[in-house]
């Protein structure tokens, strides 16, 4: 049997081409070790705790953004080094180069601190996700699970380097072109390349690209709204929008819009639960293609209400939708059960986007479709006797707050205009909301601020906070439902470059004191919150479920109105909710 003996030629040629193989790897990775390490920070820092418990996969997604973002940070300061400080350190400093097993040795120790780091830090986080799982009531994430959000980090920080390096060659072509055929001077090319390119790029984004991309989305969400739940029939009371005796006709009223007038409580069933004689609720609504007519949808809205006697009733709520026309439906039932079914409840669809979507396009439509039906409702109502009229209160929840308080110019004119409103989970560009926000009493903190005392607007994360402070609470009252851990309330591009008081301040119940503020990345993480908000449970994060009682409690109680009745009420709406969760 013979063996193969290496003879020190054949070593040095493996040797070789082993140097050969490795140096050729790293042209074609071209990794910047300065880059990793602040990656590695960024990175570590993206999975510290944020507002909501994240999965794997946000988490590898948001993770990897901020770890390439802290890749280009640290490619800029080893660029200002060679071209700055390394010239000078040479001239103080004369010290040869060290060999090249030295810098292979220190690259080596690099990469594996860096995975070595950022593998503890995912099962640290792993603790942290488990930590707010459990403040909210939920099962947590296992240590191995999440584990896999490291190599979707890798992946992701990957593909965005990619994209800038093919960005970066592009400009240097056109660098090139600009040199050879417009005589830029050579020095200046690489910058004119880049300002060119960044021209055509907001050019074609704010154009050609943006309305393509919306004109997609906007015929894709269409779809949806031609249908129509099989657990959605064509109303026959006269009472609800899209009946046979209604102005606005059913196959116009949206997906949304459908679901809205053909479910709700029906008088037997108000009266079934309460106890209590009770009428027919009075459902009206507008889908986008009802006001094809002549007629403004607005207009075509009041005439809905004057057909069903809308003005008749003890109630009125008008209340804005999210973009695509989505109404809470345990906000609506509440209001129903707790007035008799003596009310009236009218909703418009203004886009086919879902909110995140319409806030990015649409975002405009909202507080002019806010406006123009709420203006057009207040003309009818003041047109009638004082004594006659009915209790006028404004409902909107998420971007259909923000709609909703676009009717009004401030406090004394919204004051002046209605009986109460309901705000909930608001934006963080809700205008209103931001001013009573930045002038709340000293003291006060950002997540359940008092507002003058208290005397007028509330903000309350619970039924508790409602009544707080125990100051008198007059009429017309403002109430605004807010959870700590609602990220759509929280986020805000401010994020980026300074930390929000709601981070400086004591934290809510349900949200990790190990969350700290860190430039980009909590904007990022916050950012990522948003497609979870509704993920989580009732009472934390966008779930508000049976607080929108209380609330509408708070404003405009009836005078026999008790805490019986109530818990009969809160638990009626909360099974029709887990049913419709179920079926729509």
């Amino acid at each position: 049997m013979s063996t193969m003996v290496v003879t020190p030629t054949r070593m040095t040629r493996l040797r070789t081409r082993g140097v050969a193989v490795v140096h050729r790897a790293e042209a074609i990775i071209d990794l910047n070790y300065v880059g990793l390490v602040i990656a590695t920070i960024f990175f570590a820092l993206s999975v510290t705790p944020s507002l909501l418990p994240r999965d794997w996969l946000f988490q590898g997604l948001i993770s990897g953004i901020n770890a390439a973002l802290g890749y280009g940070v640290g490619c800029v300061l080893e660029w200002l080094f060679r071209l700055w400080i390394r010239p000078w350190l040479r001239k103080k400093l004369p010290v040869p180069s060290p060999p090249t097993w030295v810098r292979y040795a220190v690259k080596s120790a690099i990469l594996f601190t860096a995975g070595v780091s950022a593998g503890l830090m995912l099962v640290q986080s792993a603790r942290w996700q488990r930590e707010i799982t459990a403040l909210m009531g939920m099962t947590g994430t296992t240590t191995p699970a999440y584990l896999r959000t490291g190599l979707l980090s890798v992946a992701v920080a990957a593909a965005v380097v990619a994209v800038y390096r093919t960005v970066r060659e592009l400009i240097l072509f056109l660098a090139r072109l600009l040199n050879q055929w417009v005589r830029v001077p050579r020095e200046l090319a690489p910058a004119a390349g880049c300002l060119v390119l960044v021209v055509l790029a907001v050019t074609t984004f704010n154009g050609v690209a943006s309305r393509a991309f919306f004109a997609v989305a906007n015929s894709a969400f269409s779809v949806r709204n031609d249908r129509t739940s099989p657990e959605a029939l064509q109303p026959i009371s006269p009472e609800r929008s899209g009946s046979p005796a209604s102005l606005a006709k059913w196959d116009t009223l949206g997906f949304e819009g459908r679901w809205f007038v053909s479910h709700g409580p029906s008088a037997s069933r108000i009266q079934e639960v309460t106890g209590e004689p009770a009428r027919e609720p009075i459902r009206a609504y507008v889908g986008l293609e009802s006001g094809a007519s002549e007629r403004k949808p607005a207009e075509l809205a009041a005439a809905e209400l004057e057909r069903t006697g809308a003005f008749d009733r003890k109630v009125l709520v008008v209340a804005t939708t999210t973009g695509t026309g989505w109404v809470n439906s345990m906000a609506a039932d509440a209001i129903e059960y707790m007035y008799g079914g003596d009310t009236a409840i009218l909703a418009s669809q203004y886009s086919y986007l879902p909110s995140v979507l319409s806030f990015l396009a649409d975002r405009g439509k909202a507080l002019t479709a806010g406006k123009e039906m709420f203006d057009a409702v207040y003309q009818h109502w003041i047109a009638r006797p004082a004594q006659s009229r009915p209790k006028l209160l404004v409902y909107g929840e998420s971007l259909g707050s923000e709609g909703s308080e676009a009717a009004f110019d401030g406090l004394a004119d919204l004051r002046s205009k209605v009986d109460g409103a309901l705000w909930v989970g608001p934006p963080n560009s809700n205008r209103l909301w931001n001013q009573f926000i930045s002038r709340r009493d000293p003291g006060s903190p950002e997540i359940a601020p008092v507002y003058a005392d208290g005397l007028v607007v509330r903000f309350a994360a619970d039924r508790a906070a409602l009544a707080r402070p125990s100051t008198e609470w007059r009429a017309p009252r403002i109430a605004y439902l807010q959870h700590a851990s609602d990220p759509i309330i929280w986020w805000s591009p401010d994020l980026i470059f300074s930390q929000p008081d709601w981070l400086s301040e004591p934290r809510g119940a349900d949200v990790s004191t190990q969350m700290r503020w860190w430039p980009f990345v909590t904007f990022w993480q916050v950012a990522a919150d948003l497609t979870n908000a509704q993920a989580v449970t009732d009472g934390h994060g966008h779930r508000y479920g049976s607080l929108v009682l209380d609330g509408w409690v708070a404003i405009a109680a009836p005078r026999d109105w008790n805490a019986e009745r109530a818990e009969r009420v809160r638990a009626a709406i909360e099974v029709a909710e887990d049913l419709e969760r179920d079926v729509k």
